[in-house]
């Protein structure tokens, strides 16, 4: 069974689904002019701001910071924790550099997918859904349904099945390191918890991660901060050290630049999952005046999961030298000065950024398991309105699909338990057998059909010139998009209604 997963693995990420990644990042970047570089202070408004409707939202709606929140959860995980220290003790600290260049690029990605996933949303009981498979169906060449229905299919085989385990087998083994709570236990209660939030539908789902994500991310970024004033001294040669192995200009790191490049892509795009089609599924359930609004904000996401929570970590490990880095045949080929005699090819992870915090301020082991407990249990959560998203398009939300879905939901916990039982090496493998197939299909399609999210970039472009950034008159074929939109069709009457009602309010007042 082992050796036909890993074989399924290096089939999925083969060197061309790498170049793919950052091939599409490159020309998204081009065609999009660098809108995540120049239209940064655009994303931070939009953040800080508030996108109101005119009149009262609904009481099943989804504010863009929630959606935003909704694709953090998903994107920020163990990736962020333990995946890093992986790519560092696989790829030497050049990794890192590789990293940070996917995720740059692949704000642009994110940038297009959830664009397209704001445009193509279609309005359910309890708010909106889209997605990749949404957007495929109806813009896609020809009408390819037959597309929709594949990335469906991964995903609900990706979210609902194969991710679940990488999430809650950290979890299980940080808390039995840290604390000796037996795996089970620890699986019991991550089930027990996903239950009583899930069933709570949608909106309760939107709301713990708006009070939850934020507060997991600054928290942690804190306490990386922490550490590296302590060591201040040594960031500049860090980030140096980082830069140079990357190219091969550091000697004990010459050798593994092939892997320094592979492994920074793939924990870059298995952490930030841009491209991957996870963002946009959260991205159109926001209720927001523009499309572009949400391309901007997920295109942030990419930073708040890569730039910041992963080069914290990153910046953690290094500095304190906990971690040893492996040629291909799994030997050691260079120890850190906090590397302890423990660290082998088989127990990289979350163990090198909790020996890099007992180096920086101690109490190393129950910080980790702390974060990773948030970190994981969000993406959890994520995992499922995506599976869930998937499962909606394919059954239009009809009474057999509600069936289907506690079938599924009841699978989804099955497997986050017995993840929790798993041995690493094979959790991490399913779990990037899950991302790569859908990072292949979306990424293949949104290039295909990238268009109508550069029109609506456009059109945002002159709406903030003229001062219309905030007004709710969006219309997808005045600017030049073709198709039926009959949810903005309705977002524009309800808007324009309930400005004539307000008036009209204030006129008798």
């Amino acid at each position: 069974m082992g050796s036909l997963v890993n074989l399924l693995n290096s089939i999925v990420w083969s060197p061309v689904l790498i170049y793919l990644c950052l091939g599409a990042g490159l020309f998204f970047t081009l065609k999009t002019s660098g809108v995540q570089f120049l239209m940064i202070k655009e994303m931070i408004r939009l953040l800080l701001g508030k996108d109101v409707k005119p009149g009262e939202r609904s009481k099943d709606s989804i504010s863009g910071f929630e959606a935003l929140c909704m694709s953090v959860s998903a994107r920020v995980g163990t990736g962020n924790i333990a995946g890093v220290a992986t790519a560092i003790s696989l790829g030497g600290p050049g990794s890192i550099f590789w990293l940070w260049m996917i995720s740059l690029l692949g704000a642009a990605s994110s940038y297009i997918e959830s664009t397209l996933g704001q445009l193509y949303k279609e309005k359910f009981e309890g708010g909106y859904r889209g997605g990749p498979s949404y957007y495929f169906q109806k813009g896609l060449l020809g009408g390819k349904s037959w597309y929709g229905n594949l990335f469906a299919l991964s995903t609900i085989l990706a979210m609902l099945i194969c991710m679940p385990s990488t999430q809650s087998h950290v979890i299980a083994g940080t808390f039995k390191v840290a604390a000796g709570v037996p795996q089970w236990v620890t699986g019991t209660i991550i089930v027990g918890l996903l239950a009583i939030i899930i069933l709570g539908g949608a909106k309760r789902l939107a709301t713990f991660a708006g009070i939850v994500v934020p507060f997991m991310a600054v928290a942690y970024v804190v306490i990386a901060v922490i550490v590296l004033a302590l060591n201040v001294e040594n960031i500049i040669p860090t980030l140096t050290l980082i830069v140079k192995s990357a190219f091969g200009r550091e000697e004990a790191f010459a050798g593994i630049v092939g892997s320094a490049i592979s492994w920074g892509v793939k924990r870059g795009v298995y952490s930030n999952e841009a491209g991957q089609g996870t963002g946009p599924g959260a991205a159109a359930a926001a209720d927001t005046s523009h499309p572009a609004k949400q391309g901007l904000v997920q295109a942030f996401s990419i930073y708040i999961d890569s730039i910041f929570i992963c080069t914290a970590t990153a910046l953690m490990i290094i500095i304190t030298g906990a971690y040893k880095v492996f040629d291909g045949t799994g030997k050691a080929i260079y120890a850190g000065k906090g590397a302890t005699a423990s660290m082998s090819i088989g127990t990289v992870g979350a163990a090198n950024t909790s020996t890099a915090l007992d180096i920086g301020i101690g109490y190393g082991a129950y910080i980790v398991a702390i974060a990773i407990a948030f970190f994981a249990f969000t993406s959890l959560l994520g995992f499922f309105w995506n599976g869930e998203t998937a499962l909606i398009y394919l059954t239009k939300d009809s009474e057999k699909g509600k069936k289907i879905r506690y079938i599924l939901m009841f699978i989804f916990f099955g497997c986050t338990f017995l993840g929790s039982l798993l041995a690493g090496g094979m959790a991490w493998t399913v779990g990037d057998i899950g991302i790569g197939t859908m990072a292949w299909i979306n990424i293949i399609g949104i290039l295909i059909m990238h268009k109508p999210a550069i029109a609506c970039l456009k059109d945002y472009r002159i709406r903030l010139k003229e001062g219309r950034a905030d007004d709710w008159d969006f219309n997808p074929n005045e600017v030049g998009i073709k198709g039926e939109f009959a949810v903005w069709d309705e977002i524009r009457r309800e808007g324009r209604g309930m400005v004539t009602e307000d008036a009209a309010e204030l006129k008798r007042s």
